[in-house]
């Protein structure tokens, strides 16, 4: 078993014994209370080896110790991020951003009862309680050697904190619970919020995942694509190693000690947002009855339970106050709005321990065995998972935590939850769920679409299963990824990577011949016929390929943001995909309009129609702000690929910012990750901007020329990859 036990002994190679001595003493001399000890004696069973990117490669004794180690090197790289994900996994980001979060508090306490996580911790196995104590002081070691770091709000940590965010995806199910209905059912018509719902251009959430067998690679090897779209910043990049068999590599959600998306010695895992519906609402029959609530429930009246929620804010004159809420339950969860006369309860999955087990457990698994044995947690509810391993096995899966349900009833609206025929029947066993596992055709693949196209023709069939089990249907990144992969062989990290990167934009491909014809059928003295005559030939010679000097590109983009813009509310009031609409019932003056406007915006920004895509496109950080900002003035660096919108495999969502005229992104390929499981795993890697959150560092923005340009850099997995790219070894309180 790989146990990297050189990355133990590197920290006192580098130092004179004298020296390590002095540390030693003036170290133990700082320890002023019991739980000062521990922490330095944890802290010197681990080890944190910074590579020459800022990566850190975290080893420990045992699992627990490196737990304590990541989740240290994680508050060094961007302790803010950190404590910001657990003010909104708590319900407490009120407490630091005043009344504009008082409904987002309350949707996550609806669900998260402190009390509850505290049982929970006492309740779980003795292992994982290890694991959420050397979490918890970690984070409480590194506070303590950096009094000049100031916490928002928790100014310590405690072990049961680690059951409230305990799955590592962008948007957990409770988002969809919508918080200006929430605000209005619970007291306000007119809500001030941090959040709404996104606007109609905002970027596709999700990711693009790629399993190759052995058969279609060079070397006979399983190969691996791990590539989620996420806004940037959202996760850091680490291994964890212990001397217990853990040795996980890959993306890691700020503040979470497992490794969420990435590989191990043997497996790799890459989880895609899923269309399966795990997120229920039943519409409730309220009936007062005595000065007291009910609802029906079959042939009975069962009593509304009611809570009394309090939600701290800060004021805007900085003291805290609060404001309390009576918030109501049925047996389907919490009441989250009303419509129609009918209070609606939300229903969805709420397992933290099974889920903080299953999420730590995969990244110790060896094969697709074990994997689907951890799998029977049942607590992944909102991805599905591309697998590949070193036996050469690959799957798609879908989400483990599957409600059984009457497929008469459409869950995708309310259903009538006096009817008991509309509940939850138990969980689908697994292997009864969609799934595609060592295909023949020798490729698996997801891109947030259904899985009903996830290994080509042998892919599971949608007749064979609920409608309830994709939501999503199929979308255009899914389209290119089955035209890349189709017939292809000869597989290795460069072709994997060139996939991934591929320039095609398959819905332009659908949607450009259809202006064309627009455009052709327009009289000769049509106003539009001259004045989008040299738009439309620039368009019409257009391979359809994005690229930093393409001028066709950018035109097609900026048509494309204004179509969609102008008819998205069309589309979903008829229940029809934008790209359906924009295909038909938008209609020729629809769609030559927009060309029209996306002329004059090009014209009035940049002076000209014809502008290369680089020039508009681009990637800036000036700050760690959780919230970005951008300046046209400032430097940026041009960047080829597009929205995932339009269909490229490559995704940067980028749209104008307050006060400036370039399109900054923000979200899309956050991390991308290509790994071959040969005789030693093997795996090239790229982060979004940099490691580290402090901009002062020269890990802030180290990787952005080679994220921009898709040159992924070498993952240095294994101890000897290491030597000569070595910044710092050290242990937690150096």
């Amino acid at each position: 078993m790989h146990t990297h036990p050189s990355r133990r002994t590197a920290a006192h190679a580098l130092l004179p014994l004298a020296a390590l001595l002095t540390l030693g003493l003036a170290t133990a001399a700082q320890a002023t209370t019991p739980e000062q000890a521990r922490w330095q004696r944890e802290s010197q069973a681990v080890t944190i080896t910074r590579d020459d990117w800022g990566i850190a490669h975290v080893h420990g004794k045992t699992d627990a110790d490196a737990v304590f180690g990541m989740a240290y090197a994680q508050a060094e790289d961007d302790f803010n991020r950190v404590e910001t994900n657990y003010l909104n996994a708590m319900g407490r980001l009120a407490e630091t951003e005043g009344r504009s979060a008082i409904w987002r508090d309350l949707r996550m306490k609806l669900f998260i009862d402190p009390v509850v996580l505290k049982q929970k911790y006492a309740q779980s196995p003795a292992w994982l309680k290890k694991l959420m104590d050397a979490w918890a002081d970690g984070l409480n070691d590194y506070l303590a050697t950096h009094p000049d770091v100031r916490p928002r709000v928790i100014h310590h940590f405690e072990s049961w904190m680690a059951l409230s965010f305990s799955e590592g995806s962008i948007g957990g199910d409770i988002e969809r619970v919508s918080l200006k209905q929430l605000a209005v059912f619970y007291g306000d018509e007119h809500p001030a919020l941090a959040q709404v719902n996104p606007p109609s251009w905002a970027e596709p959430t999700g990711s693009n995942g790629i399993a190759i067998a052995p058969k279609l690679s060079t070397d006979g090897h399983a190969l691996l694509l791990i590539n989620p779209h996420t806004s940037f910043y959202f996760r850091s990049e680490l291994q964890m190693s212990s001397n217990e068999g853990l040795d996980a590599y890959g993306a890691v959600t700020w503040g979470q000690f497992f490794v969420y998306q990435g590989f191990n010695q043997h497996i790799g895992w890459m989880h895609t947002s899923t269309g399966m519906d795990a997120v229920d609402e039943f519409a409730e029959t309220i009936v007062h009855k005595g000065g007291k609530l009910f609802y029906r429930y079959g042939d009975k009246l069962l009593p509304v339970t009611e809570r009394t929620i309090v939600v701290p804010y800060r004021a805007t004159d900085g003291t805290m106050t609060s404001r309390s809420f009576t918030a109501y339950f049925t047996k389907h969860g919490p009441i989250v709005r009303k419509a129609d006369g009918k209070w609606i309860a939300t229903t969805l999955m709420n397992r933290p321990m099974r889920a903080l087990e299953q999420s730590w457990l995969r990244t110790k698994a060896h094969d697709y065995a074990s994997y689907m044995k951890v799998a029977e947690l049942k607590a992944n509810s909102s991805n599905n998972t591309l697998f590949a391993d070193d036996k050469g096995e690959i799957a798609f899966l879908m989400p483990q935590f599957v409600p059984k349900r009457d497929n008469r009833f459409d869950y995708t609206k309310p259903v009538d939850g006096s009817n008991p025929a509309t509940d939850w029947h138990g969980l689908t066993p697994l292997d009864q769920l969609p799934q595609a596992v060592n295909p023949p055709n020798g490729w698996a693949m997801n891109t947030n679409d259904w899985p009903y196209s996830a290994a080509g023709k042998y892919s599971p069939k949608k007749a064979d299963f609920p409608r309830y089990i994709d939501t999503f249907g199929e979308n255009p990144r899914g389209i290119h990824a089955t035209q890349m992969l189709t017939d292809a062989s000869g597989f290795s990290l460069p072709k994997l990577i060139t996939t991934a990167f591929d320039s095609n934009l398959p819905a332009f491909a659908r949607l450009i011949p259809i202006l064309l014809h627009d455009y052709d059928a327009l009289p000769a003295s049509d106003p539009q016929h001259v004045k989008l005559a040299g738009p439309i030939e620039l368009l019409r010679h257009w391979d359809d390929r994005w690229g930093i000097a393409s001028m066709p590109t950018s035109l097609a983009v900026f048509w494309g943001d204004t179509l969609w813009n102008e008819t998205y509310a069309k589309a979903k009031a008829l229940d029809v995909s934008p790209y359906d609409y924009m295909a038909g019932a938008a209609g020729a003056q629809e769609r030559l309009h927009a060309l029209d406007e996306a002329v004059d915006r090009l014209v009035h920004d940049f002076g000209s129609w014809g502008v290369a895509w680089g020039q508009i496109n681009r990637f800036q950080r000036l700050d760690d702000a959780i919230a970005s900002h951008f300046d046209d003035s400032k430097p940026s660096i041009p960047v080829p690929f597009v929205s995932s919108r339009w269909g490229s495999l490559a995704s940067f969502g980028a749209h104008r910012w307050p006060g400036t005229k370039r399109y900054y992104g923000t979200s899309g390929n956050s991390f991308v990750a290509v790994v071959e499981f040969g005789p030693k795993v093997s795996a090239r890697a790229i982060t979004a901007g940099g490691e580290s959150g402090h901009p002062d560092s020269k890990h802030f923005d180290d990787e952005a020329e080679r994220y921009t340009t898709g040159n992924l850099r070498t993952v240095y997995f294994w101890p000897d990859q290491l030597k000569g790219h070595t910044e710092r070894v050290y242990h937690p309180g150096e």
